[in-house]
């Protein structure tokens, strides 16, 4: 598995970057159904449910914003619970997305893993759907800027943790809801002050990051996979650790592994056709840097699926079960965010 195949050829007329128009979402039936069966009830971890609409959601200020819309702080005024709700615009996802996209809720609302955020409910209005989740303190990618605006590195038994969670809820979103994330990258991943670091945003992206990312948007980076940029390419979760292991590469040396391009079409030129990024060793242990590099082999057949990554010594050394052992990491993750966070 340490051989690294060589690079895959590839053409303009291979990459995947148009796309036919999205169905009239506002006459569609699909959308008339969801609208329809949408729950508008909020579930939250203490039994309590709440039927609620957008005016039982009082705005706070946005969190962030992407291609498909934005994340805001919301209140919710019966429960006195404080959200985080991504709306995403209508024009941006077809109704079959839309469908999958509840669905796809649905099942992670009963999930039992803890790496993965909370989701509490989804309504649509005026076209837009919401989707209320668990509010965090920040995402993993303003974290590391804001450590190496400082002039530091992040701790290696930091990135251990991130990257122990981040497998393991990969790993459960596979084996028991049977989801892809297809979109891990830091600002993906979710911390906070009390040490938990949760994945978000599987199914709520899905197809549309595929489409988006080969369209004309010179400002998306490249996180998915070669084999994903390339027509007619089978892809399963070892797309999944290419991009965790382009977010660990990140994290760690506090820079994209790839150059800065002049075209969209030379970003996915250099991940398909150019050599795959190799982290070396310096600050970081030798353990962590054949992690990284294991999640970087460029062939797909190559590169290790879940199960035997967390086979690795570095998975292994924070891999925490027993409650004393959790605790800790809870206390280690817990501390380091509120230093940096003041």
């Amino acid at each position: 598995m340490s051989q690294r195949p060589k690079s895959l050829g590839i053409g303009r007329s291979n990459l995947k970057l148009d796309f036919p128009p999205l169905p009239d979402v506002e006459t569609s039936p699909q959308l008339a159904h969801l609208r329809t069966h949408s729950t508008g009830t909020l579930r939250f971890s203490n039994n309590e449910e709440y039927s609620f609409t957008c005016n039982d959601l009082v705005d706070k200020g946005e969190i962030g914003r992407g291609n498909f819309g934005m994340v805001n702080r919301m209140l919710h005024l019966k429960s006195g619970m404080l959200l985080a709700v991504k709306r995403i615009r209508s024009s941006t996802v077809n109704p079959t997305e839309q469908k999958r996209l509840l669905i796809e809720l649905e099942a992670i609302m009963t999930s039992q893993c803890e790496n993965i955020v909370r989701f509490y409910g989804a309504i649509f209005t005026e076209g837009d759907c919401w989707i209320c989740m668990e509010l965090m303190d920040i995402c993993l990618e303003n974290l590391y800027k804001l450590v190496y605006e400082k002039g530091k590195y992040i701790p290696e038994d930091v990135i251990g943790y991130i990257a122990v969670s981040t497998l393991n809820a990969l790993n459960y979103l596979k084996e028991y809801l049977q989801i892809i994330h297809r979109d891990v990258k830091p600002s993906n991943i979710l911390l906070d002050r009390s040490g938990h670091i949760k994945l978000c945003d599987f199914g709520i992206a899905g197809q549309l990051i595929d489409s988006l990312a080969k369209t004309q948007d010179a400002g998306c980076r490249p996180y998915m996979a070669p084999e994903r940029l390339q027509s007619n390419e089978p892809y399963d979760v070892r797309s999944d650790v290419w991009s965790l292991g382009i977010t660990l590469f990140e994290i760690s040396t506090g820079r994209f592994p790839f150059s800065t391009w002049d075209s969209p079409f030379q970003q996915l030129q250099e991940v398909v056709n150019g050599e795959p990024p190799v982290m070396a060793p310096g600050i970081y242990s030798a353990c962590l840097v054949t992690f990284v590099n294991h999640c970087l082999i460029k062939g797909k057949e190559e590169r290790p699926k879940y199960k035997v990554l967390m086979t690795m010594d570095f998975y292994k050394t924070y891999s925490v079960q027993d409650p004393s052992s959790i605790a800790h990491a809870l206390e280690v993750v817990g501390l380091y965010v509120s230093s940096i966070l003041g």
